[in-house]
Protein backbone atom coordinates (compact mmCIF):
# COMPACT_ATOMS: atom_id res chain seq x y z
CA UNK A 1 0.00 0.00 0.00
CA UNK A 2 1.43 3.09 -1.04
CA UNK A 3 1.46 6.51 1.02
CA UNK A 4 -0.48 9.31 -0.18
CA UNK A 5 1.88 11.70 -1.73
CA UNK A 6 3.18 15.48 -0.10
CA UNK A 7 2.81 17.96 -2.35
CA UNK A 8 6.30 19.54 -3.43
CA UNK A 9 5.50 22.44 -0.84
CA UNK A 10 2.67 22.84 1.91
CA UNK A 11 1.10 25.98 1.40
CA UNK A 12 0.71 27.94 4.83
CA UNK A 13 -1.71 31.47 5.58
CA UNK A 14 -1.08 32.76 8.54
CA UNK A 15 -3.79 35.49 10.33
CA UNK A 16 -2.53 37.57 13.42
CA UNK A 17 -2.62 41.22 13.93
CA UNK A 18 1.07 41.96 14.76
CA UNK A 19 3.75 42.11 12.19
CA UNK A 20 6.51 41.00 14.26
CA UNK A 21 4.59 38.16 15.10
CA UNK A 22 3.46 37.13 11.54
CA UNK A 23 7.59 37.99 10.52
CA UNK A 24 8.82 35.65 13.48
CA UNK A 25 6.33 32.50 12.08
CA UNK A 26 6.96 32.95 8.60
CA UNK A 27 10.88 32.70 9.45
CA UNK A 28 10.16 29.69 11.82
CA UNK A 29 8.32 27.57 9.11
CA UNK A 30 9.43 28.46 5.55
CA UNK A 31 11.48 25.51 4.30
CA UNK A 32 11.77 23.46 1.53
CA UNK A 33 8.73 21.62 2.25
CA UNK A 34 6.49 24.64 4.04
CA UNK A 35 5.84 27.86 1.76
CA UNK A 36 3.88 31.13 3.19
CA UNK A 37 1.20 32.07 0.73
CA UNK A 38 -0.59 34.74 2.23
CA UNK A 39 -0.37 36.62 5.89
CA UNK A 40 -3.43 38.91 7.36
CA UNK A 41 -4.07 40.71 9.75
CA UNK A 42 -7.73 40.92 10.86
CA UNK A 43 -10.91 38.04 10.21
CA UNK A 44 -12.20 40.02 7.75
CA UNK A 45 -9.13 40.24 5.36
CA UNK A 46 -9.13 36.48 5.97
CA UNK A 47 -12.58 36.37 5.00
CA UNK A 48 -11.90 37.70 1.82
CA UNK A 49 -8.34 36.13 0.76
CA UNK A 50 -8.34 32.66 2.01
CA UNK A 51 -11.16 31.49 -0.29
CA UNK A 52 -9.14 32.37 -2.81
CA UNK A 53 -5.66 31.23 -1.87
CA UNK A 54 -7.18 27.89 -0.26
CA UNK A 55 -4.36 27.26 2.00
CA UNK A 56 -3.14 23.55 2.86
CA UNK A 57 -3.05 25.21 6.59
CA UNK A 58 -4.55 28.36 8.16
CA UNK A 59 -2.73 29.29 11.23
CA UNK A 60 -5.07 31.37 13.45
CA UNK A 61 -4.21 33.70 16.48
CA UNK A 62 -7.67 34.07 18.69
CA UNK A 63 -7.03 37.59 20.18
CA UNK A 64 -7.91 39.55 16.57
CA UNK A 65 -9.41 42.90 15.85
CA UNK A 66 -13.22 42.94 15.34
CA UNK A 67 -14.10 39.36 14.72
CA UNK A 68 -12.17 36.96 16.70
CA UNK A 69 -10.45 33.92 15.50
CA UNK A 70 -13.19 31.25 16.80
CA UNK A 71 -15.81 33.18 15.16
CA UNK A 72 -13.06 33.19 11.81
CA UNK A 73 -12.98 29.11 11.96
CA UNK A 74 -16.63 29.36 12.27
CA UNK A 75 -17.35 31.50 9.54
CA UNK A 76 -13.92 29.64 7.03
CA UNK A 77 -14.43 25.91 7.86
CA UNK A 78 -17.48 25.17 5.91
CA UNK A 79 -15.99 27.47 3.12
CA UNK A 80 -12.86 25.45 3.05
CA UNK A 81 -13.67 21.97 3.75
CA UNK A 82 -10.05 20.97 2.63
CA UNK A 83 -7.91 23.48 4.53
CA UNK A 84 -6.50 22.53 7.78
CA UNK A 85 -7.19 25.43 10.45
CA UNK A 86 -4.69 25.39 13.53
CA UNK A 87 -4.86 27.97 16.45
CA UNK A 88 -1.38 29.60 17.09
CA UNK A 89 -2.15 31.97 20.07
CA UNK A 90 -1.38 32.76 23.60
CA UNK A 91 -4.47 31.95 24.88
CA UNK A 92 -4.68 28.53 27.25
CA UNK A 93 -8.61 29.06 28.26
CA UNK A 94 -10.66 25.73 28.30
CA UNK A 95 -13.36 27.97 26.63
CA UNK A 96 -11.39 29.18 23.32
CA UNK A 97 -9.74 25.50 23.03
CA UNK A 98 -13.55 23.99 23.28
CA UNK A 99 -14.85 26.47 21.15
CA UNK A 100 -12.04 25.89 18.12
CA UNK A 101 -11.90 22.50 18.25
CA UNK A 102 -15.66 22.44 17.88
CA UNK A 103 -16.00 24.56 14.98
CA UNK A 104 -13.77 23.25 13.06
CA UNK A 105 -9.82 23.68 14.30
CA UNK A 106 -7.49 20.48 13.64
CA UNK A 107 -5.05 22.08 16.36
CA UNK A 108 -4.23 24.57 18.69
CA UNK A 109 -0.60 25.66 19.45
CA UNK A 110 0.82 28.71 21.93
CA UNK A 111 3.12 31.23 20.50
CA UNK A 112 5.94 29.64 23.03
CA UNK A 113 6.50 26.67 20.25
CA UNK A 114 9.65 26.18 18.96
CA UNK A 115 10.15 26.70 15.48
CA UNK A 116 10.84 22.76 14.72
CA UNK A 117 7.91 21.81 16.93
CA UNK A 118 5.74 24.29 15.05
CA UNK A 119 7.21 23.04 11.37
CA UNK A 120 5.91 19.56 12.68
CA UNK A 121 2.65 20.73 13.76
CA UNK A 122 2.20 22.29 10.53
CA UNK A 123 3.23 18.74 8.85
CA UNK A 124 0.57 17.32 11.45
CA UNK A 125 -2.19 19.19 10.50
CA UNK A 126 -1.61 19.33 6.59
CA UNK A 127 -1.34 15.16 7.06
CA UNK A 128 -4.88 15.10 9.21
CA UNK A 129 -3.39 14.39 12.81
CA UNK A 130 -4.28 16.67 15.76
CA UNK A 131 -1.78 19.32 16.16
CA UNK A 132 -1.67 20.20 19.62
CA UNK A 133 0.86 20.13 22.33
CA UNK A 134 0.40 16.74 24.80
CA UNK A 135 -0.31 18.83 27.41
CA UNK A 136 -3.46 20.42 25.70
CA UNK A 137 -4.98 17.24 24.01
CA UNK A 138 -4.84 15.50 27.45
CA UNK A 139 -6.75 18.40 28.89
CA UNK A 140 -8.81 18.85 25.91
CA UNK A 141 -9.84 14.62 26.01
CA UNK A 142 -10.44 15.55 29.87
CA UNK A 143 -13.00 18.08 29.22
CA UNK A 144 -14.67 16.04 26.76
CA UNK A 145 -15.24 13.24 29.10
CA UNK A 146 -16.14 15.21 31.84
CA UNK A 147 -18.66 17.00 29.27
CA UNK A 148 -20.40 13.91 28.14
CA UNK A 149 -20.87 12.50 31.43
CA UNK A 150 -23.32 15.30 32.04
CA UNK A 151 -24.57 15.14 29.03
CA UNK A 152 -28.75 14.00 28.78
CA UNK A 153 -28.95 10.16 28.58
CA UNK A 154 -31.92 10.14 26.99
CA UNK A 155 -34.29 12.17 24.45
CA UNK A 156 -31.00 13.81 22.36
CA UNK A 157 -31.00 13.55 18.84
CA UNK A 158 -27.42 12.42 17.70
CA UNK A 159 -27.47 14.19 14.68
CA UNK A 160 -28.43 17.37 15.69
CA UNK A 161 -25.41 17.06 18.36
CA UNK A 162 -23.26 17.15 15.00
CA UNK A 163 -24.07 20.67 14.22
CA UNK A 164 -20.94 23.71 15.04
CA UNK A 165 -22.14 25.97 17.41
CA UNK A 166 -23.11 28.78 13.95
CA UNK A 167 -25.25 25.54 12.92
CA UNK A 168 -27.03 25.63 15.45
CA UNK A 169 -27.64 29.35 16.37
CA UNK A 170 -28.99 29.54 12.49
CA UNK A 171 -31.49 26.20 13.14
CA UNK A 172 -32.69 27.99 16.11
CA UNK A 173 -33.19 31.35 13.87
CA UNK A 174 -34.73 29.03 11.06
CA UNK A 175 -36.94 27.60 13.60
CA UNK A 176 -37.80 30.86 15.10
CA UNK A 177 -39.08 32.12 11.15
CA UNK A 178 -36.25 34.51 10.39
CA UNK A 179 -35.17 34.91 7.15
CA UNK A 180 -31.46 34.55 5.74
CA UNK A 181 -31.28 38.27 5.77
CA UNK A 182 -32.63 38.52 9.75
CA UNK A 183 -30.10 35.55 10.27
CA UNK A 184 -27.56 37.08 9.04
CA UNK A 185 -27.99 40.75 10.44
CA UNK A 186 -28.76 38.97 14.15
CA UNK A 187 -25.24 36.70 13.83
CA UNK A 188 -23.62 39.69 11.61
CA UNK A 189 -22.80 37.31 8.82
CA UNK A 190 -23.53 37.41 5.29
CA UNK A 191 -27.10 35.74 3.64
CA UNK A 192 -24.68 33.91 1.72
CA UNK A 193 -23.02 32.41 4.48
CA UNK A 194 -26.17 31.72 6.25
CA UNK A 195 -26.99 29.37 3.25
CA UNK A 196 -23.90 27.61 3.60
CA UNK A 197 -24.59 26.86 7.04
CA UNK A 198 -28.19 26.01 6.16
CA UNK A 199 -27.10 23.66 2.88
CA UNK A 200 -24.62 22.16 6.02
CA UNK A 201 -27.18 21.92 8.26
CA UNK A 202 -29.70 19.62 5.80
CA UNK A 203 -26.87 17.51 4.85
CA UNK A 204 -25.97 16.55 8.82
CA UNK A 205 -29.57 16.06 9.54
CA UNK A 206 -30.47 14.39 6.56
CA UNK A 207 -33.36 16.25 5.42
CA UNK A 208 -34.90 17.88 2.35
CA UNK A 209 -35.84 21.30 3.21
CA UNK A 210 -35.46 24.25 6.07
CA UNK A 211 -38.91 23.38 7.03
CA UNK A 212 -38.18 19.98 8.01
CA UNK A 213 -35.22 21.15 10.07
CA UNK A 214 -36.58 23.81 11.57
CA UNK A 215 -39.22 21.06 13.03
CA UNK A 216 -36.69 18.68 13.60
CA UNK A 217 -35.33 21.33 16.05
CA UNK A 218 -38.33 22.23 17.78
CA UNK A 219 -39.20 18.59 18.57
CA UNK A 220 -36.23 18.04 19.91
CA UNK A 221 -36.88 16.90 23.56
Amino acid sequence: MTEPRRPARIRVMLVDDHALVRAAVTQAIVGPDIEMVGEVATAEEALRIAPTVRPDVLLVDIDLPGMDGVQLVRELAPRLPDTRIVMLTVSTSDRHLLDAMRNGAIGYLTKDIAPDALQRAVRSAYEGDLAMDQRLAAHLIRRLVEKSRHAPSSGDDPELATLSDREEEVLRSLADGLTDREIGAALTISPRTVGTHVSSILHKLGVRNRAEAARRYRDRA
